[in-house]
Parts: C-alpha cells; sequence; structure tokens
C-alpha cells in the first residue's frame, strides 16, 4: 500500500503519539509498504533518543505556523533536517551518546522557596522565563481558538497534501490524533476523493474538553469519524463510545494498543546505576492528577533494601519532598531520552505502573514495560481495571489498590526475598506471550485489516494495491 501518514506529532517530538507512529510507521515501510509523511517542521525537546526510521520513509516537514516559528525563538527558518539528511542519518544509525543521571538535590529552605516561587509565576518543568512566557502564550491563543494554537499548521499541511497527491496518489491518506490540528487535514483528503484512515486514539469530545469546545469537539469528531473509511483507537471501550456516538459500522473500527520495540537491543552500557543488593524499582513517565504516588512513596520508605527510581519530566512536589525526606528509598532523575528508558526498564528489578483514574483505560507505558521482560507492580483503585486484566492473563507481576498501605509493604518484602532467591523472573510476563502487543505485531495487523477495507470498497475505495 501506498500511505500518506498526516502527523503532527511525529519525531523529533517525543510525545507517545509521535513514538507511536514512528514504530508503526517503521513497521510498515520494513514490511514493505510505501510510507510518506507530513508533518510540522519543529525541533522537538530534549535528547529524545527515538526509534531510526527506514531510510524509504519520505518526510515532508512544513511551516507550522507564524506563532510556532515565533516561539521556536530560532533565527533560521528550517528547525528540522531535510528528508535527505534524515535518510542518510537512518542508513548510519549512529549510537546515541549515553546520558548521565543525576538524582535531584536536596533543596534547603532557600531551594524550596525559590521552587514554589517559580511555580507561582508558572517557571515549570525546568522552565526558564523564556519558556515560560512561551508556554503562557500557547494557553492564552488556544483559549481562543479551536482545538488550540497549532491548528495554524492545517493550510501548509492540506497544501503539501495535495502536492504529494498530485504526484504519487496515496492508497490511504492515515491521519493521527492527538493533536486534533491534524484532522482539519484528513477532513480535507476525504473532501477531495482520497481514502481516509483515522488512528483516532482518544476521541475529541472528552471529560477533559473545556465546555466551550465540546459542542465543536463533537462536531469534529463526527465529522472526521463520517468521512473515514477506518478509524482505530487504542482501547475497546473508545471504540464502543465512537460506534454508539456517531453510528459508525463495528467492521471499520479497530482497536490498535500501544506497543513496545520487539527489536530493542541495549548497545551500550547504561548510565544509570542500579544496586544488585537492593530491590530496585522503576517508574519512568509523567504525573497528573489522576496519576499520584503517595501511597508508594510511602511504602518504599518505610521498607529497608528496596528503591524507587522516578524518570519523568516534571515531578510534582509532593515527590520532590518526599526524596529529599528519603533519600536513601527515593530517587528521582528527570527527563530521560526514550532508547535510555527502555535500556533502564531493561535492567531494573520491578518496573512500577500508575492507574489512571478511568478503569478502562491502559496507559501506553504499560505495554513498553511488556517489553521489558520485567515483573510489573501495578497500582490501581479498588476494583481490578482494563490494566489488571491484562496483567493477570500474561502474568506479568502484582497488582494491589494503590492506597493497600500494610499489604503493599508486605508485597514489597515479599519482592525482596525473591529477589534474593533469584526467584523474580517467575513474575516476568513470557516474552511469546506478549508479542501480540509488539510495534510489528499491531503494524501488520493493522495493515491487514486496511488492506480488507480497501478491498471490501472496490472501486468506490480507490484501491491501487
Amino acid at each position: 500500500m501506498k500511505l500518506l501518514l498526516v502527523a503532527y506529532d511525529f519525531p523529533p517530538i517525543p510525545s507517545p503519539q509521535a513514538l507511536r507512529w514512528a514504530y508503526l510507521a517503521r513497521e510498515l515501510a520494513l514490511a514493505g509498504h510505501d510510507v510518506e509523511v507530513i508533518a510540522p517542521d519543529l525541533p522537538g525537546y530534549g535528547p529524545g533518543g527515538l526509534p531510526v526510521l527506514p531510510a524509504t520513509v519520505i518526510v515532508h516537514r512544513v511551516d507550522p505556523g507564524k506563532l510556532s516559528r515565533l516561539l521556536m525563538g530560532r533565527q533560521r527558518s528550517i528547525a528540522v533536517e531535510p528528508p535527505a539528511q534524515t535518510a542518510a542519518a537512518a542508513e548510519a544509525t549512529p549510537a546515541m551518546p549515553a546520558p548521565q543521571f543525576e538524582a535531584t538535590p536536596v533543596l534547603n529552605w532557600k531551594g524550596r522557596t525559590r521552587r514554589r516561587v517559580e511555580r507561582a509565576i508558572g517557571i515549570v518543568g525546568g522552565l526558564n522565563w523564556k519558556g515560560a512566557l512561551a508556554e503562557k502564550v500557547k494557553t492564552l491563543v488556544s483559549d481562543r481558538v479551536f482545538p488550540d494554537y497549532r491548528v495554524e499548521w492545517v493550510a501548509s499541511a492540506v497544501a503539501k497534501l495535495e502536492e504529494v497527491a498530485r504526484q504519487r496518489p496515496p492508497d490511504v491518506v492515515v491521519v493521527s490524533h492527538e493533536p486534533a490540528c491534524s484532522l482539519p487535514v484528513g477532513l480535507a483528503a476525504a473532501k477531495r476523493g482520497m481514502v481516509l484512515a483515522v488512528d483516532m486514539g482518544d476521541p475529541v469530545l472528552a471529560p477533559y474538553t473545556p465546555a466551550k469546545w465540546r459542542k465543536k469537539a463533537f462536531a469534529l469528531e463526527r465529522d472526521v469519524c463520517k468521512a473515514a473509511s477506518f478509524v482505530s483507537v487504542t482501547t475497546e471501550a473508545a471504540a464502543q463510545l465512537l460506534i454508539q456516538r456517531h453510528a459508525l459500522a463495528s467492521e471499520r473500527v479497530a482497536v490498535v494498543r500501544q506497543g513496545f520495540d520487539c527489536a530493542f537491543k541495549v548497545e551500550q552500557e547504561l548510565a544509570l546505576e542500579f544496586d544488585p543488593q537492593r530491590l530496585e524499582l522503576l517508574y519512568t513517565g509523567s504525573f497528573y492528577s489522576f496519576r499520584r504516588a503517595e501511597d508508594i512513596l510511602t511504602a518504599v520508605s518505610a521498607v529497608p533494601g528496596v528503591r524507587l527510581t522516578v524518570a519523568t519530566i516534571s515531578a510534582p512536589d509532593y515527590l520532590v519532598k518526599a526524596a529529599e525526606d528519603s533519600p536513601q528509598s527515593i530517587r528521582i532523575i528527570g527527563f530521560m531520552p526514550h532508547r535510555a528508558a527502555l535500556a533502564a526498564q531493561r535492567a531494573c528489578d520491578v518496573l512500577v505502573n500508575l492507574a489512571n483514574a478511568d478503569p478502562v483505560q491502559v496507559p501506553g507505558k504499560v505495554f513498553e514495560y511488556l517489553g521489558a521482560g520485567k515483573p510489573i507492580l501495578h497500582l490501581r483503585g479498588e476494583q481490578q481495571d482494563a490494566t489488571g486484566q491484562i496483567l493477570a492473563r500474561l502474568g506479568a507481576g502484582w497488582e494491589l489498590p494503590a492506597n493497600a498501605g500494610g499489604p503493599l509493604s508486605t508485597l514489597l518484602q515479599q519482592m525482596k526475598e525473591l529477589k534474593s532467591a533469584g526467584q523474580l523472573h517467575t513474575h516476568a510476563p513470557a516474552r511469546a506471550a506478549v508479542y501480540e502487543y509488539s510495534w510489528r505485531n499491531l503494524a501488520a495487523a493493522w495493515a491487514d485489516q486496511m488492506q480488507g477495507v480497501l478491498e471490501r470498497d472496490g472501486e468506490q475505495g480507490r484501491a491501487h494495491v
């Protein structure tokens, strides 16, 4: 198939959705499909350590818009290497320098006061005043335009879409959401008679959608679902919601979960050290109001010989304080590049997952953890959730309510004993059992389903495969 992917979030941006389509594009290209990508010409943030794309993947960088260019803070007009250089880099596959990690220093009263002041004026997550100002501008503009300030890229993306379609007509235009600013480009493709597939992920109209945008969010979600020949989502719950909300045919909606890189190999020395004499827990990811860690912090601090390492781009205040109070038990290392995180996940003893508030949601991090081949400690609500069901089926670790208190401390002690006896591996998922969640398998399944849609549509679908 000839696939034209429209993705606002795409490497070098290291967001979860960018990683999702970097891996899917890679696997689809390696399987023999022609893949071209339309993405904004934007720099990433931090040393992303992102997967290398095959040289056959053609990436068209387009103007992200005046505001985005202004907020880049760059004198030059091009933020990302042109496609030819990217392809050459992909062929060379250079080794990424090993990042160096340091635990977050313990702050005295002056440091804690400075942190509170910085948060009060909007300097968060390591941002300087320029970064904080840029975030405030983005928020201000996004409060006035739908879906947000990034919608200004649509004109240049549609122009590139038309150019590529004239030169090399795609069999399918694939649009990646989030962010929602990619969806109008998909609608433009459908209006021009192209076959549209939408990787919806989460619905546009979600519980967190601001009240003033709910009507527009519903309309955009409805229009793109109706225009699409194929819609993919990441959970069964999202699939059922869209089917019922927009009366979609069930055969045109598929669940394509997040995944893991089954080809990943640790090719360099890990800069992060783990102590073989301790039970080493690792959490890599973000924190939200619906994803908190107070209970595991308390339990780890109460059990000698256990340490929790946290890799996150922005540590909440309660986590920073816990690390200050128990530096031997809790270590914060800040942002960790993606490939370095994969290596660290394979070197620790147990991986920690914090459940989302919605029990039907499965954090994408869970599938990345499954690929690491290590036991997983899943902290959930009072009842077993969708993540717990997957882990139970695969025999991939333990699950407990996050507020379990004593039972959680007891479990940590049992884990220590299992490590001492060399038995921790018996609670890790089997490699063959988790292959279904590999990006390679997910890409193949997506391609098979898309092929079926094109064949069913026949001439109406304009299939050229």
